[in-house]
């Protein structure tokens, strides 16, 4: 009696009997969950930190609002604003975009490894469709955040 003053333990409930199907009921809505607002981005490899445009002296002077933008890394991945295409894949996601915009405007921004034969496939594809092409590069010695001096 000395330890259990009080006597707690007689008057607590029982533990219910039986299985509750509440516990099945939240792993189906987190499961639900998941498989409507999931994004297919969680998981899909993405822009590494090493990504670097190529630099080129008067980049920015010949800059235009592009309507889309695709990036290109030096392993041959392209990341459209869907996720990641292969140049077949790229050239059906052309066609269905081109016809959105009265000027559509490609911004290919290619990783400083992108062989050009890479970039003259894409830049062919998006002329078929009907895009202007512009290729993303750095002012060279510049500083990238700095703003243009026109």
């Amino acid at each position: 009696m000395i330890a259990r003053p009080l006597d707690l333990a007689t008057r607590l409930r029982p533990p219910p009997q039986g299985t509750n199907a509440l516990h099945y009921v939240n792993v189906g809505l987190l499961g639900l969950f998941f498989l409507v607002f999931g994004s297919r981005f969680v998981l899909a490899p993405g822009l590494g930190v090493d990504f670097q445009l190529p630099e080129l002296a008067g980049a920015r002077s010949g800059g235009a609002q592009p309507t889309h933008v695709i990036s290109v890394l030096r392993s041959g991945q392209i990341f459209s604003q869907d996720g990641l295409v292969d140049l077949g894949q790229l050239r059906d996601w052309l066609q269905a975009r081109a016809g959105r915009d009265p000027h559509p405007t490609l911004l290919v921004r290619a990783s400083s490894g992108v062989t050009l034969s890479e970039l003259i496939d894409i830049e062919g594809a998006a002329h078929e469709a009907g895009f202007k092409v512009l290729l993303g590069a750095e002012e060279r010695g510049g500083d990238p955040g700095a703003p243009d001096s026109r």
